[in-house]
């Protein structure tokens, strides 16, 4: 009789074509996806060797990250030089007979929101791209992770890649949160209570009661966050959830190919009595919404708490000295008094539809704080129009905020527009020192924060405002 198998097991194991003698497992690869930052150099790399792409048909590229966001783009990039980059990624995929959803393709959109929204990336696929936070598909339960721009190259080439076999990890999150803690404030909570190195080294899986109630875009967001978590990838089991979301997308299977795909993937879960490397446990009952105080995301509280003093190990104090320091900030301050500057919804972490629609949910009827710099960026084309259809723009824009086109946007500062020398409150997944720009001070919170806090004009409770 078989041993029981994890999840992660299953993916790896189906995937793995051999060991070597170093223990590196050669991984078959089944979707490829580049973008206009990194993937010029891997096809320019593969052109030169003289090289084909084994799988044309499984490899996908974006203009995502430096393409400019205003309403008809017509700064092309928000990138001094990025032209460039765009041109030459361009020619590259068109020359290499490669798919791409170039800044004009109703498609288009943030490299991690559109492969699961075309249906590109699929429960049991392993799929790679050189951006660190491709493991958010794992969320549909595939195996998914970033990768180098050399191994990109080799992946195309080849179909294949050589990677260490991780541990395996299993975070059970228990109880039942507020409604108003969405799947960010979960990520917050654990990487908080367990650091940005608490997953390093595993494949963590995502379980328990409150992921089966997530939605397959909290979920997304959930293994978004696991490289913030210092995890390899992060994944949760598909269920019926993820097949309907997946059921009619332009790349999933058709006909009888569905529903022999649909009986793999309910095969795709964590048996009955699996052993996992590590375990832990985060009960999300009295959980609130979380966000950021420093330059990490392990620095985060609920929004009701205060600025934390410097504690723990003398490396640890020091950093955190160095995080208040940077953020302009004392112990004892109540996060909920702290003035904002700027307020950003978007990223591939919190820019789906759900998410839009919950920040909408808050804006409905009021506006933002005045001199508040309010933008909205929809994580995709296809999410700005379904977002339209339901006339959640007008919402944003009479609330005050910037209603503005897909791309990776004030995410992480390009050299062009950004919020430099601000107090920004995004939902976003980084808030390293001027991740958003020179002296940028970014605090970490779901689209309902952020919402929130644009309307107060500082760091807000979103139940003050949901249920006022």
């Amino acid at each position: 009789m078989n041993a029981p198998r994890t999840l992660f097991d299953k993916l790896w194991e189906g995937h793995e074509i051999a060991v070597a003698d170093d223990g590196q497992s050669l991984l078959a690869i089944d979707r490829i996806f580049l973008h206009e930052r990194t993937g010029t150099l891997a096809l320019k790399a593969l052109s030169k060797a003289g090289r084909a792409i084994r799988h044309p048909q499984r490899a996908f590229c974006v203009m995502d990250h430096i393409v400019d966001t205003k309403p008809g783009r017509p700064a092309l990039t928000r990138m001094p030089g990025g032209v460039e980059f765009i041109t030459a990624t361009r020619e590259a995929a068109q020359q290499a007979g490669i798919r791409l959803f170039d800044i004009h393709d109703p498609r288009q959109g943030i490299v991690h929101v559109i492969s699961p929204e075309l249906g590109i990336a699929l429960p049991g696929l392993t799929l790679v791209c050189p951006d660190s936070h491709t493991c958010t598909v794992g969320g549909l339960g595939a195996l998914a992770w970033g990768i180098g721009t050399t191994q990109a190259e080799h992946a195309l080439a080849t179909g294949t890649l050589r990677a260490e076999r991780p541990k395996t990890m299993r975070v059970l999150f228990t109880g039942t949160p507020d409604p108003a803690v969405s799947a960010k404030d979960l990520a917050l909570a654990l990487i908080a209570r367990h650091s940005v190195t608490g997953g390093l080294g595993h494949a963590v899986e995502f379980a328990g009661p409150a992921i089966e109630a997530l939605g397959v875009e909290g979920r997304m967001t959930l293994c978004n966050m696991a490289i913030e978590f210092g995890a390899f990838t992060g994944m949760a089991a598909p269920d019926e959830k993820v097949f309907e979301f997946l059921k009619g997308r332009e790349f999933s299977p058709k006909g009888e190919l569905w529903n022999q795909a649909v009986a793999h993937w309910r095969e795709l879960r964590s048996d009955a009595g699996a052993r996992f490397d590590r375990e832990l446990k985060l009960d999300c009952a009295g959980l609130t919404p979380q966000v950021s105080w420093g330059t990490s995301p392990e620095h985060a509280v609920g929004i009701d708490a205060q600025v934390p003093e410097p504690q723990g190990a003398a490396g640890r104090r020091e950093a955190m000295q160095r995080a208040l320091d940077y953020m302009g900030l004392k112990p004892g301050q109540r996060m909920d008094e702290l003035a904002i500057d700027a307020a950003f919804i978007g990223s591939c972490t919190n820019a789906r539809l759900s998410d839009l629609r919950a920040a909408a949910a808050i804006l409905e009827g009021r506006r933002a704080a005045e001199n508040i710099r309010a933008i909205c960026v929809p994580g995709s084309m296809a999410v700005r129009a379904a977002a339209e259809a339901e006339g959640l723009h007008r919402v944003f824009e009479a609330a005050g905020f910037e209603w503005q086109e897909s791309g990776c946007a004030m995410c992480f500062y390009a050299g062009g527009d950004g919020f430099g020398g601000m107090r920004a409150v995004s939902s976003t997944n980084r808030n390293f020192e001027n991740r958003q720009g020179p002296g940028a001070r970014t605090h970490l919170a779901s689209p309902a924060t952020v919402a929130a806090s644009a309307v107060r004009g500082r760091l807000a409770d979103p139940r003050a405002l949901t249920w006022a």
